[in-house]
């Protein structure tokens, strides 16, 4: 009889000591979420918050590419490649205007977003290799005729109409002065001043 209270006696003990671990548990995670809470994402800073593409541009699409850039060029059209990362505030502000063309040329221009800090560091990169065409900076822009030619090289804050007349070029568009301009719906506040 009493090794059974014994027994009953360890079994509550352990009862209450789980207890006490899952709630001291819960507690710690609780303030861990709410210190390091994912809805301190900041345009304006050069944290890291997470993909600058789902994040604020509302395109998660858009990562990871869906073409490689060796594989883009090999496709009869004109191909995008953007130079970027995470942790910039430039990227973090570029990544809508990066969307907004995909919005507009997405089914006949190949988009290769490319995180600068994933290029291989070599002594030289070959014409199909991002490298060849980084040149230190981002937000860096380019873009490349259906022939695989730079119709457009460009770093920093390069505005959506600039993009936007080069395309209109290379696929024998009327200016945009001529045409009606595209508008789309907005669907966040950063992508939203692109419809104004």
């Amino acid at each position: 009889m009493i090794h059974s209270h014994l027994d009953e006696f360890r079994v509550m003990r352990g009862q209450i000591w789980l207890h006490r671990c899952l709630l001291g548990l819960a507690i710690a995670l609780t303030c861990f979420f709410l210190v390091l809470s994912p809805a301190q994402a900041d345009v304006e800073s050069d944290r890291y918050d997470g993909n600058i593409f789902v994040l604020y541009a509302g395109d998660g699409s858009l990562v990871p590419a869906s073409s490689t850039f060796k594989a883009a060029l090999s496709l009869p059209k004109p191909v995008i490649l953007a130079f970027y990362i995470d942790d910039s505030r430039d990227c973090k502000r570029f990544a809508s205007v990066i969307s907004h063309l995909k919005d507009f040329y997405g089914r006949v221009v190949v988009f290769v977003p490319i995180n600068a800090d994933s290029i291989p560091v070599k002594d030289s990169y070959q014409p199909d290799e991002p490298g060849y065409y980084y040149e230190g900076a981002v937000p860096q822009i380019l873009i490349f005729d259906a022939e695989d030619q730079v119709r457009f090289n460009g770093k920093g804050q390069v505005k959506y109409e600039e993009l936007d007349d080069i395309l209109r070029e290379l696929f024998n568009l009327e200016p945009r002065t001529s045409s009606v301009e595209l508008q789309r719906r907005s669907y966040n506040e950063f992508s939203g001043e692109m419809a104004e």
